[in-house]
């Protein structure tokens, strides 16, 4: 066998190896089931910690027994309507805590209802933020307002943008406490705390915002999630530049604690949504993460250092809670406009430095063309562009090796069985010849990296989630939704489901075409004339056909792509080099059966 096809071979089974390893590492996330009813928590109990203002963090029992007293289906409510999100505001606690996201539904059906991001205890899964003061030397936990106060409507009507509401709670002991809410035209709250003393002594407490997640089961398990092996689920935060993640089942083995926080954030991110509590940047916090074993919800919470109050003074924080998608452009507003790092709550995985870039092309390359099937593949074309020079350099020396495969034959034939001498032969005529017979390798080598960060950002961005290109294809982080089984929608009946058995044999149209293009690829260069190397190479196309065949629609779209562009340019280059590669002869040989000897 030439070390053309030798190169071909080892490059595509190298290829393989690393798709292989992908597909057995990270399968494709499960589907995400409903919880049982009897699952689901009807009590109307809050059930989270609230910090001290020592610093601690103690379970406040006095407002834990106040919640039974005020449940929460009867506590009044706040409306919350601005143009990208919907819900309301607990009076009791003044708890956000029923929040839906306007521009997204659950699934591609007309009928599908809108993302519920947050929601009160008694739902499914209940999650909600919550804010309040905790008590310093000589005040109680009843003096202060905590999770369950049941607060009165001092200033507007419905929370909007341009229409903040005022909530307002007097301790009956000289301490008036307001909160002022209000929401940017995004997703960004923010809530100002203010208390004014009108006793006769100095008071001292200290404010504090709080996430809380119920988990169902006795795991804590929350049904919501992917459970995805190269996505972060959980806790994420920001301490003054670092960058931490702890997924929930981490959360449960003990308290994550942040002090003396200058800069940063701290939340809980899901695949494409997340809530965080922003303190004001500049300002020190402490934040700290933990799980109740015993209600099952995890907690993500942030302090900021006692205030002295003196009488007749009066004092004010404000934090700010993003609860949304995680939108490139607008989360790196908010960056923009301070919030540490904020561009880093999206996963980016450990390619980073390759898939942000790759976003942000794609993300600009979106804009201008406004469909982003077909700017996947304006992407491959930049992309092949960038990487030209390297695969001229590649074809010109595969060219150059066919020219020189008479003299190498030479050498074989010369050596005999004396394998030494050919090597020594071999590397002598590449010296004279300038030839590199590795140099066919490094295109197919610098795709490995770009086809993992490409479909991290396929998987993990919002802007690809149900993302349509046309016809059928109106989700491209999904798999191909069409199906041989039905002639791709021709025939009168469905095809089968996706993520089964059925889905992965009987394959959509784009799997079938990505496997035609590597196979075209195939035949720029004769088969090898090994037997057993040729059938290798001759099923490669098709293995990798059914292993991408669940990828999500808009990675095949790119490498169908990638492989239609690089045939292009691989055949150009040869000719130019005065090699004209025998596509079709190579075709028609493929199809021709190996005539038999017989042995005598």
């Amino acid at each position: 066998m030439d070390d053309q096809n030798k190169n071909l071979i080892l490059a595509t089974a190298l290829s393989f190896l690393v798709i292989l390893v992908w597909f057995v590492l990270f399968p494709p996330p499960e589907q995400t089931t409903t919880p049982d009813s009897t699952e689901i928590s009807t009590t109307a109990e809050t059930e989270v910690q609230t910090p001290s203002a020592a610093g601690t963090t103690t379970v406040d029992e006095t407002t834990a027994a106040a919640a039974e007293a005020q449940p929460e289906a009867q506590a009044p409510r706040v409306q919350i309507d601005t143009p990208r999100l919907s819900g309301s505001l607990s009076l009791s606690g003044g708890r956000i805590d029923e929040l839906f996201l306007k521009d997204y539904k659950v699934s591609l059906a007309e009928d599908a209802p809108i993302v519920e991001l947050l929601s009160p205890v008694g739902s499914e899964s209940a999650y909600y933020a919550l804010y309040g003061w905790a008590p310093g030397a000589g005040l109680s936990g009843t003096d202060v307002p905590g999770p369950n106060t049941l607060w009165s409507v001092e200033q507007g009507e419905t929370l909007g943008v341009d229409s903040p509401i005022t909530l307002v709670w007097d301790n009956g002991n000289g301490l008036t406490f307001r909160r002022t809410v209000s929401v940017d035209e995004n997703y960004m709250f923010s809530v100002t705390q203010s208390v004014e003393n009108a006793s006769n002594a100095s008071v001292a407490m200290a404010p504090y915002g709080i996430l809380a997640r119920h988990g169902i089961g006795e795991d804590g398990d929350i049904p919501e999630l992917k459970n995805f092996f190269i996505l972060h689920e959980g806790l994420i935060s920001m301490a003054d530049g670092t960058l931490n993640e702890v997924d929930y089942g981490d959360i449960q083995d003990g308290v994550e604690s942040l002090e003396g926080i200058n800069e940063g954030w701290i939340g809980f991110t899901d695949h494409y949504w997340m809530t965080t509590l922003i303190p004001e940047q500049g300002t020190e916090f402490t934040a700290s993460a933990g799980f109740n074993t015993q209600n099952k919800v995890y907690q993500a919470d942030i302090k900021t250092p006692t205030l002295t109050v003196a009488a007749g003074e009066s004092a004010q924080v404000t934090t700010r809670l993003f609860a949304g998608a995680k939108e490139w452009d607008a989360i790196r507003e908010y960056q923009a406009e301070g919030v540490q790092k904020f561009i880093d709550s999206i996963d980016w995985g450990w390619f980073f430095f390759l898939t942000k870039p790759i976003f942000w092309l794609l993300h600009n390359i979106n804009v201008l063309i406004g469909n982003m099937g077909w700017s996947i593949i304006g992407l491959t074309l930049i992309i092949k562009a960038i990487l030209f020079p390297l695969a001229f350099k590649s074809y010109v020396s595969m060219a150059k090796m066919k020219e020189l495969q008479p003299q190498m034959e030479a050498l074989k034939e010369a050596a005999g069985d004396d394998r030494q001498k050919m090597q020594q032969g071999m590397m002598e005529l590449y010296k004279k010849e300038k030839v590199n017979p590795a140099a066919g390798c490094l295109p197919i080598l610098m795709q490995i990296p770009i086809f993992f960060s490409l479909y991290k950002v396929i998987f993990v961005t919002i802007e690809l989630r149900q993302a349509p290109w046309f016809g059928p294809f109106q989700d491209l982080s999904a798999p191909d939704p069409t199906s041989i089984m039905n002639l791709f929608g021709l025939l009168p009946w469905a095809g089968p489901q996706p993520d089964t058995f059925m889905a992965l044999i009987f394959l959509g149209i784009l799997p079938i075409l990505l496997g035609i293009s590597m196979w075209l690829q195939q035949k720029l260069n004769p088969a090898p004339t090994d037997p057993t190397q040729a059938m290798i190479f001759a099923w490669m196309p098709w293995v990798f056909m059914f292993m991408l065949g669940s990828f999500a629609s808009g990675l095949v779209v790119y490498w169908i792509a990638n492989n239609t562009i690089t045939f292009t340019q691989q055949y150009l280059i040869m000719r130019s080099q005065g090699y004209k590669p025998d596509v079709f002869g190579n075709i028609k040989s493929s199809f021709k059966r190996t005539p038999k000897t017989d042995d005598k």
